[in-house]
């Protein structure tokens, strides 16, 4: 599995991490949603430089331009809900793509473990195409490997491209692990953060991306 950390590089990029990653900032959920999405925007432009082109001529008022274009057939997925921004930054850029959703939660198990749940699945054929998995917080690693399996009851991509704002060796190190070191995986990072707390949240992070999208959620044990 080929990692890319886009923040070894500066560019833009840098503001767009700043600001979902600032307490005060965050306060406007439009904004950090908006923020998101910039990045999704961002990395898929930079992921469009390693897809497959061909050359194709096309007919102006004037004549006759030849033009590079994409002929992967791509397919954008994401895990509900907080992958939703994340996932419309790659469909701005990719806006012919084939979509699919995943549903998955963090749940604590009757033997105190964390564990991943995953309930509903809509997505297209995704034999020989090119996946796109967009989830903002890569943490343990669990919600996306889940995630990336279910989409594999739908065929066998060319290739899959992992996608996050924030990542932890820790979660980078479990996908290599359960993913057998796969050459046909790409996991894109906009930045890679040292630890995890006993929560499992990324440290220095920026907090629960779902919440800070869309309002805080009433967890199961809290009704």
């Amino acid at each position: 599995m080929k990692v890319i950390n886009l923040s070894e590089h500066n560019s833009v990029l840098n503001r767009y991490l700043s600001q979902i990653r600032d307490v005060e900032i965050q306060k406007d959920s439009m904004r950090f949603r908006h923020n998101i999405e910039r990045i999704g925007e961002f990395m898929a432009i930079e992921l469009s430089k390693t897809l497959d082109y061909q050359l194709t001529n096309v007919q102006t008022p004037l004549g006759i331009a030849p033009v590079n274009t994409i002929t992967d057939q791509l397919v954008l997925a994401t895990i509900l809900r907080a992958g939703l921004p994340l996932h419309q930054g790659f469909l701005n850029i990719f806006d012919n793509a084939e979509n699919a959703f995943l549903s998955a939660y963090r749940r604590v198990n009757a033997a105190g473990e964390l564990e991943i749940v995953a309930e509903y699945m809509a997505a297209p054929a995704i034999e020989g195409k090119t996946l796109i998995v967009a989830d903002p917080m890569l943490a343990t690693g669990m919600s996306m490997e889940v995630g990336y399996l279910a989409l594999l009851r739908h065929g066998k991509p060319k290739h899959t491209h992992l996608c996050c704002a924030i990542a932890t060796p820790k979660a980078i190190d479990y996908m290599r692990q359960e993913l057998n070191d796969s050459d046909d995986v790409t996991l894109w990072c906009a930045a890679i953060d040292p630890i995890l707390n006993e929560k499992k949240y990324i440290v220095p992070g920026l907090g629960d991306a779902g919440d800070l999208c869309y309002g805080v959620k009433i967890h199961l044990s809290d009704r």
